[in-house]
């Protein structure tokens, strides 16, 4: 027994003792216990036997975090797949544009990526054609007010030119000019600030976003940037309101790529709540060609509301059902009466609607104000006088029938 022990020991110093001098330490030598608790009852081995040992069936897997890796890679196949189908569609429609232009059809010579988005969302073929042809108009008029600018600043050249070569040729001076304009843009701003504080309110309101289409919606824009103009330069300007303009939404993005810098130095209170949130109820009109309330007077201390819409389709209604189911007072400029109306709707532009206001403010006259009506909807004006004699005469026939 003693020499079975013997020769057990003499085996395991010669086979394991040149390893642990090969490590450096005696520690690998023997198998240690876990220093944490796990779930299945197994011995972990020295970091030495781990090298040369593959890993054991009893290993824990991280079944959670597994799951995380394999949604997260689900993810990112979704995102590219949608991002390359979008990109395909994108191109699917540039080639469709390509064709058309090759087919002789009236397109744009350049088109940009939102261009190309809008152009998608067409739903019907003739709509994409009616798109196409907007933006190679749109175009066209571009490039000759470009190449107008161009012409004016070469005449101007050979003007200035040929006055400094004749001794008798007097040039302007351009000084005087410039120094009138910066001053009575400082006066017009400085009238403008005064009305944001004591001036009469004129709300637009900007809930139509959804009812118009990019084109309608870039023409109510170049509108409402015409009434703000108006407004500057006027004697006693409103304090405007752009109430219902969403950060960040259509109105807003179009708003800050043609004002650039200028549009958060605009004198105009923009806010994303609604009138009814800002104003009394009570103090609110809300002005409607729908409406079935004719405006008698111009009231000085009401409220108008002009609803910022351009509906190349005329939408009836829209504007009257918006105010009814706020419990609004409504009212409708009173254009039959004083103007000779041929077909069609009586809808005016925005920029025509606060000139008309405007007029009203300061005069009073009817007359006057319609006068920005275009002549084109109208024949003539009515004689006021005779006007009202015949409605005296028809009410005193009801009144004795």
């Amino acid at each position: 027994m003693k020499f079975l022990n013997m020769v057990l020991r003499s085996i395991v110093k010669h086979s394991v003792f040149p390893f642990a001098m090969q490590n450096g330490t005696k520690k690998y030598l023997f198998l240690r216990a876990p220093q944490r608790s796990f779930p299945c009852r197994t011995l972990i081995l020295s970091p030495a036997l781990k090298k040369q040992i593959s890993s054991s069936p009893t290993e824990k897997l991280d079944l959670d975090g597994w799951k995380n890796v394999m949604r997260s890679g689900m993810q990112e196949e979704v995102s590219g797949t949608s991002e390359s189908e979008e990109d395909s569609i994108l191109a699917a429609t540039r080639e469709l544009v390509e064709m058309w232009r090759l087919a002789g059809k009236t397109v744009p010579e350049n088109i940009s990526e939102e261009d190309l988005k809008t152009l998608m969302e067409c739903s019907t073929k003739s709509s994409k054609k009616k798109y196409l042809k907007y933006l190679y108009i749109k175009e066209k008029v571009k490039k000759a007010s470009k190449i107008k600018h161009e012409k004016q600043k070469e005449a101007k050249k050979e003007r200035l030119e040929k006055a400094k070569e004749n001794d008798t040729g007097e040039l302007k001076n351009t000084f005087l000019l410039q120094l009138w304009s910066k001053s009575m843009d400082k006066m017009y701003n400085w009238r403008t600030a005064q009305a944001m504080i004591f001036g009469q309110p004129l709300v637009f309101d900007m809930a139509y976003e959804n009812y118009m289409s990019r084109r309608e919606m870039e023409n109510t824009v170049n509108q409402l940037m015409e009434t703000e103009g108006w407004n500057r330069r006027a004697i006693d300007p409103f304090h405007l309101h752009f109430c219902n303009l969403k950060v960040d939404g259509p109105y807003h993005k179009e708003f800050a790529k043609r004002y650039g810098k200028a549009w958060n130095n605009l004198l105009v209170t923009v806010t994303e709540q609604s009138h009814t949130d800002v104003f009394p109820k009570d103090k609110l009109i809300y002005l409607t060609a729908d409406s079935p309330n004719v405006m008698k007077t111009f009231e000085h201390d009401k409220i108008y509301i002009v609803g910022s819409m351009v509906d190349r389709k005329i939408q009836t209604g829209i504007s009257l059902a918006h105010a009814k189911r706020l419990k609004l007072t409504t009212e409708r400029l009173p254009l039959e009466r004083y103007l000779k109306w041929e077909t069609g709707a009586k809808n005016l532009t925005l920029d025509q609607m606060i000139r008309i206001l405007l007029t009203l403010k300061d005069t009073g006259d009817w007359m006057e104000a319609l006068k920005f009506v275009p002549k084109r909807k109208y024949e003539a004006f009515v004689d006021t006088s005779l006007y009202s004699k015949h409605k005296t005469d028809t009410g005193r026939r009801t009144k004795v029938f």
